[in-house]
Formats: C-alpha cells, structure tokens, sequence
C-alpha cells in the first residue's frame, strides 16, 4: 500500500549541493512567472491581488513541505476562477473562506482514507468537457477588462450569460486606448517565447503595458486605480470563530465539494504530467493531504482555494527542479516580491492582466480533444461532453459536475446493461444430428441450459425474471461463466427464480459461478438454500449432475408405480 510520507523526506538522503544550486534557480524563475498569473487569477477570481500572492505563498510551501510530488508547484489556477468569484459575490470573501477550508478538510479525509485512485474514476469526457467551459467563462469573463468597457453601477455580472449580456448593452463603452494595450500585451505573449524562453513572456507584457500607460498618459485602468489600497503585507491569520456557523457550513458544502474535486484533479493530473517528465512516481494520497492542508493553510491566511498548476509545474522541471526545495524557494522568493516590489504592482495596467488571461483560457481550452472527441467518441461520450461544457458556461461548474456525473453513471450503467445477456441453448434432435459435432454437448431430456454473460446489477437484473418456469422440465442448469459481478438486485432476483422453480418443482442447478458472484450468494445464504451439492464447477458436472438426477427420477416413479398395482 502507498505510504503516506511526504517526498521531501524521501529525497533529501541523497541531497547534493549542485542540485541545491539548480532548485534555487528554478524556484526564482517559476516565482517571476507565478507572480503575474497569481495577480490575474486573483482579479479574475473577484477578490484582491494580494490574496492571490498569499495563495501562491502559503499553499506552494505547504504542498513542497508535504506533498507527494518531487516537483509540483502549487498555487491559484483558472480552474477556480468562475466558481470562486460565484461564491464571492453571492457570499463573500467569509462564505469563500468556509468553503476552502471545508475543502481542504475534504482533501484530507480522501488522502487518509486512500482515495487517490478514486479520481480515476471521473470520465474524461467530464474533465474535457468542464475544462473548456472553464476556459470560455474565463476568456468572456476579460473582455470587459480587455476592451475598457464600462458598466452602470448595480449591473450584474455574476454568471457568464450575465456579462455577455452586459458586453452587448455596453460596447458602445469601448475604449480603444484600453485595447491598444491589450493587443500589444498579447503580440508580446505570443512572440516572445521566440526571443526568450527563460524570461517568462509574461513579465514582458506587464514591464512592457505599464511603462506604455505611465509614460504616455494613456487613459487606460490600472491595478491601482481598481484597487487603492493594495497592501504590501505579509499574510496574517484571518479565521475567527464567529464565522463558522451551521447554516454556513450547510449553504457551502456543495462548493467545498467542487473545489475538493477539482483540486483533486488537478494536482494528480499535473503530478502525473510531471512523472512523465522526469521519471518519477508520486504518491497520490500524500499529495491529496498535502493539497487539503494548503488549502486550510491558504483560507486562514486569506488566500483563496489552490491546487498543482501544471503549467508552474512544467516550468520547474524544464528549469533544473528536482526536489520540493524549488517549491519552498518559489514560495521565499514570492514573499519577497510581496514586501518589496508590491508597490510597483499598481502599475500593471488591466488590458494586460486580461490578454494574460486569455492566453491561459486558450492554452487550457483544450479544444483539438474537444474537437477530437466528438468526431470519435460514441454519441453517449459526446453527450456527457456537450451537457458539462453547456452546463459550465451557462450555469456554474458545481451544476456541470453533479450532472455530468449523474449522466455518465447513467450512461454507463445503461451501456453496461446492453452487453448483459442471458441465452438459452439450441437443441439439435438426434434424426438431424448426422455429422460428428465433437463440441455439442449431450442434454439430459428433462433439462433446460441457460448462459449468462455480462455484469448482472440492477439495470441489467431484470433479464433473470425472464427465464421460463416450465413444469414439464426437472432441471434448469444457470451457465455463470461470464458473469464476474453480482449486486443485491441481482441476487433478489435469483432468489424470486429458485422460488418459482421450487414452486414448479424444478432443480436449479448452477455452473460455473466465478469469485464475486460465489461470495454474495455465500453471503446471503443462497447457496445453502438451493444446496451446495448443486453448484458445480464445470458445465459438464452440471449435466452429469441432472442426468443422474433424472436416471433417479425414472426409477423412483418406476417403483412407485410398480407398488400401487
């Protein structure tokens, strides 16, 4: 069984100053590229830059410190940014803070209780299809921001069809200088990484857009006039017990539980993606436990929810990161920056953190699978893909993943219970048997043989109903090869057959029965009640079986009839 032991304690035996040199270098420079995109996502998240710096600080230590990946890099990613600003708004920073700490504790308890290959569980075509959505509500979400578009006071722009509706009402706000700079900020975003690919791109942008909007007066909104009192303080603790209550925690549960799975996703997908880079194997619960205590860690230290950033992650790696000492390093170097250089930050004009969102909502869009999936995927698969994208942007994603889950299980079950078969043998007669059939098998005359195949559950169980009650036949042989699970409906449904049979008097004999199936029938004394005696092995047993059985049969009535005359 996996241990649950952080690997920062596993790697440290044979820690060498080189590699000490090379993960204090890389945790710099996946600082430089944490620090814009922590800013943005905060923005775009509806609450403050700073309480996205404190997310990447608190949470990247938390997961290096304990984490079960050598090199993850944890922090606010975009995957939150639509249900965080959701619960803002209609809650506040105090309903976010419940919901991430309850979130945390969730992530915890999976790891404990070794949950870490449960995630496995969730089809792609959910991931898929959330992802994207995720991707257009972010991408929507900026155009105010990236066209300098404005708003009357108390229009609502909480869902995506909201702000869609508000940018239609209100293009006519367009400021043009604002798009200028959002223009120049994506050329550089796309370009540079030609020139540099150790400088993140990124940096470029926002050095580049707030020396534009400083030096030539340009009319364009900026970090600081959006946000006057940003603060260059390190992150205190913020939890008072006043904000726990029953109700709240009640109202929020459902979002812990989003952000819980999300979080989940997304930190083993990036531990996973890192593997593949360097060779690893990382442990999955420990990373959950490291995960769910950044987020407690982060929500008390007025941060918002965070998870492994593959992209941050990639960075790392490509860097020279080997061990969680680049994590610690990129979280050290961030709280420098914080105390430092947060003034400066005031300049970062908005059209910039809005191209630098769209380049994040179109590198995680993922739209070559999205495209790829539904020209090859079966129509069941598309139609869990399109309802969680619709649902995401037209809803929220807690609405997209309750049913696309609930759809997929229904899906899946109903798939399932088209391959579940039961058959009856064909019976050859003698007169027409005239070639030698080595692979027939020799039927006792009052015998009926039944094969089942596929899982039998509850979507399936119906077709046990169904075999025929015939008093004219002795014994009726259930063939259980290809059945390898059995559920409780299942096995009520069996027991309503042999009281038919009972009732009919007809034996039932069964062949066969493989692991699983044996254990439940054990475990609700089916066996005992039909008789062990009549559950054989091989189908060939269970037609000697009958056979003898029948031979009994006619001589018991023989003799019976022989005493009556």
């Amino acid at each position: 069984m996996e241990k649950l032991k952080p690997k920062l304690f596993s790697v440290m035996k044979d820690y060498t100053k080189e590699q000490l040199v090379k993960d204090i270098v890389a945790g710099i420079i996946v600082a430089i590229i944490a620090l814009p995109l922590s800013i943005a996502l905060a923005i775009a998240s509806g609450v403050t830059p700073t309480m996205g710096i404190y997310t990447a600080i608190i949470a990247g230590f938390l997961v290096a410190f304990l984490g079960g990946s050598r090199v993850q890099i944890a922090g606010p990613t975009a995957a939150f940014a639509t249900i965080v600003a959701g619960i803002v708004a209609k809650d506040g920073t105090e309903g976010l803070m419940i919901a991430t700490i309850l979130a945390g504790i969730l992530l915890v308890l999976m790891g404990i209780f070794r949950f870490g290959g449960l995630l496995k569980y969730i089809p792609y075509t959910i991931t898929t299809g959330f992802t994207a959505g995720i991707a257009v509500t972010l991408f929507i979400g900026q155009v105010k921001d990236f066209c300098g578009l404005k708003y009357p006071e108390g229009t609502p722009t909480i869902e995506t069809v909201e702000k869609l509706e508000a940018i239609g009402k209100n293009i006519s706000t367009i400021n043009f200088q604002a798009v200028i700079v959002g223009i120049v900020c994506l050329a550089i975003l796309i370009l540079w990484p030609k020139v540099s690919k150790k400088i993140p791109g990124s940096l470029i942008a926002v050095i580049v857009s707030a020396l534009l909007v400083k030096f030539m007066g340009l009319n364009v909104n900026t970090i600081g006039s959006l946000y006057p009192d940003l603060s260059n303080k390190l992150p205190s603790f913020t939890v008072t017990k006043d904000l726990f209550s029953f109700a709240m925690i009640r109202s929020q549960f459902s979002n812990a539980f989003t952000i819980a799975i999300l979080a989940g996703i997304e930190s083993l997908l990036s531990a996973v993606v890192a593997d593949s880079m360097i060779q690893s194997k990382h442990r999955s619960n420990m990373e959950l436990v490291a995960q769910g205590v950044a987020n407690i860690g982060s929500a008390c230290f007025g941060g918002i929810p965070a998870t492994g950033a593959i992209a941050r992650t990639a960075a790392n790696i490509k860097n020279g990161g080997r061990t969680p000492i680049a994590g610690m390093v990129h979280s050290v170097t961030l709280v420098l920056v914080l105390v430092f250089l947060m003034p400066y930050a005031k300049l970062i004009p908005m059209p910039c953190i809005a191209a630098i969102l769209f380049q994040v909502a179109y590198n995680m869009c993922g739209y070559k699978n999205f495209i790829k999936l539904c020209k090859t995927a079966a129509k069941s698969d598309v139609a869990v893909l399109v309802l969680t994208f619709v649902l995401t942007v037209v809803f929220d994603l807690v609405v997209a993943i309750e049913f696309g889950l609930i759809a997929a299980a229904f899906l899946f079950m109903k798939r399932m219970s088209e391959v579940t078969h039961v058959e009856g043998w064909k019976y050859i007669e003698d007169e027409d048997n005239d070639d030698d059939r080595t692979s027939l098998k020799k039927v006792p005359q009052d015998t009926l043989v039944y094969e089942f195949s596929g899982p039998m559950f509850f979507a399936a169980a119906d077709n046990i109903l169904k075999l025929p009650m015939d008093n004219k036949y002795n014994f009726l042989i259930l063939r259980m090869r290809g059945v390898d699970a059995l559920d409780a409906t299942a096995m009520h449904n069996f027991e309503t057959i042999y009281e038919e049979c009972r009732k009919n008097h007809i034996q039932l004999v069964f062949s066969h029965v493989n692991e699983q199936p044996m254990k439940i029938m054990e475990k609700s004394k089916f066996v005992d009640l039909v008789g062990r005696e009549f559950f054989c092995d091989h189908i060939d047993d269970a037609l000697a079986l009958c056979e003898s059985l029948e031979a009994f049969v006619l001589e018991t009535n023989k003799k019976r009839k022989k005493n009556e005359q």
